[in-house]
């Protein structure tokens, strides 16, 4: 088991999600400039947020996080589980967005790298404003809330859906945010 709290380690996958949105920030920039990204890269953004962003975090929040606080007596509905839920909703959704501007951008469409800048920058306004209301409104609710026990089977839980998304889905998405970080300062850009 982690030596990590729940709450710390949905804190850590956050750092990793901020390194990969201020990668998309930049991304967008270049874009913008007429610079082109290699699509590989876009669709590999893609499937983090699918799989890192959305399945693992948001899915150990929404599976596990929020029904242990609605059994400590937080509403489902409204602030802060049903906004956050709706917002996971919504990243889903521009995700599916971002993933079809990608494939326009592949084909240079001429509207293509527009729709991909849109796409980007909305994720990246998205993230950072949802990470503060769980890092400010939802953690410390929880860590106020939750019992020790059902913190400790929080962390089984959260061990299980790792073993399940297999172990190796943290390091190689920690590895893409680290190779985005160079990609985008030019390091490694054509």
């Amino acid at each position: 088991m982690s030596a990590l709290t729940p709450i710390e380690a949905l804190e850590a996958e956050h750092r990793v999600i901020q390194k990969v949105v201020a990668g998309m920030v930049v991304l967008a920039e270049k874009i913008e400039a007429g610079e082109d990204v290699h699509v590989s890269l876009l669709e590999s953004i893609v499937e983090f947020l699918r799989t890192f962003a959305d399945r693992c975090h948001h899915g150990k929040e929404e599976a596990l996080l929020f029904p242990a606080l609605q059994s400590r007596g937080v509403p489902a509905h409204g602030c802060p589980l049903g906004g956050l839920t709706m917002e996971h909703q919504k990243g889903r959704d521009m995700v599916s967005e971002l993933a079809q501007a990608i494939r326009t951008y592949a084909g240079n469409e001429p509207s293509a790298r527009a729709a991909l800048v849109k796409n980007l920058r909305d994720l990246a306004t998205l993230y950072p404003n949802h990470i503060w209301k769980e890092e400010y409104l939802l953690f410390p609710l929880a860590v106020r809330v939750l019992t020790l026990e059902d913190q400790q089977l929080l962390a089984e839980k959260f061990e299980d859906v790792e073993h399940e998304l297999g172990h190796e889905v943290h390091e190689r998405f920690e590895k893409l945010a680290s190779k985005l970080e160079l990609e985008v300062s030019g390091v490694n850009s054509r």
